[in-house]
């Protein structure tokens, strides 16, 4: 498999590497493998499969149960009812991240992610985030984009650039960051609370929602500030990639203001 190499702007194909086979993906997941997604055939059973079911919990890694016939359109070859797509990129942990931004003298920026689902809106919005010196993307470990080629190619590479934390409950992280001393600024049409009016030269964790269906209760309840970008038209709200830089460059104006 080639990886897409991003030097001197010159692109190259990249595919998702498929692990496939039951032990094959027992093996990968044991060496460290970033498991982005997991396909399993219905009804699949069996000793190995058991086994396989094991690792995945002790991993914490979740599965699709799917028909044999899209395992078949993914690989010609003996996948024995299991197909692993093995992430381009490697997640790293909020817990460690955070002390790292601090003991360098910077301000934290991060960026959490709910529920977007789009690989061309998450790639975008990591492509500003990259630009504007974002420390870290936090998203959920279900119900996200895959980070994939197409993710990739419309951030510009910068999914390869800038940390990613995949993480189980987006709240309880919501929680480490405040405990932390981060903000969490969740934009939002919720509010009657203007984006212009807060103080983002703190530590700031953004929080954006899917356009579908927004901001996951969970998260705006343990908001310390609920934001809105003003709009002047007819239409309802902006697409969520164009709102997150609007937002990004409103707390990098802020700092260098400062």
């Amino acid at each position: 498999m080639q990886q897409q190499q991003w030097r001197g702007g010159q692109e190259k194909r990249e595919t998702n590497q498929h692990v496939y086979g039951i032990r094959a993906v027992i093996e990968a997941i044991d060496s460290g493998k970033e498991i982005e997604s997991l396909f399993v055939q219905r009804g699949l059973g069996g000793a190995l499969f058991l086994e396989l079911k094991q690792v995945l919990k002790q991993h914490d890694i979740s599965y699709q149960q799917v028909p044999v016939e899209k395992l078949n359109r993914m690989t010609r070859k003996n996948h024995q009812g299991v197909i692993a797509v093995i992430s381009p990129i490697t997640y790293q942990r909020v817990e460690d991240i955070v002390p790292m931004i601090y003991e360098k003298g910077e301000v934290p920026l991060l960026l959490i992610l709910d529920g977007i689902t789009d690989v061309r809106n998450l790639g975008a919005i990591a492509r500003t985030a990259e630009c504007a010196g974002v420390h870290a993307l936090i998203v959920p470990k279900r119900g996200s984009a895959e980070i994939n080629p197409d993710a990739i190619k419309t951030s510009a590479g910068a999914l390869y650039k800038i940390n990613v934390c995949r993480e189980d409950s987006l709240a309880k992280t919501g929680r480490l960051l405040q405990e932390s001393g981060i903000q969490l600024v969740a934009c939002t049409e919720k509010t009657g609370n203007d984006l212009y009016q807060f103080d983002y030269s703190v530590p700031t964790a953004l929080v954006l929602g899917s356009e579908e269906h927004g901001i996951s209760d969970d998260l705006l309840r343990i908001a310390d500030q609920l934001a809105k970008i003003p709009m002047a038209g007819t239409i309802a709200s902006l697409n969520v990639s164009v709102s997150a830089g609007v937002a990004l460059y409103e707390v990098i104006r802020q700092r260098r203001s400062s």
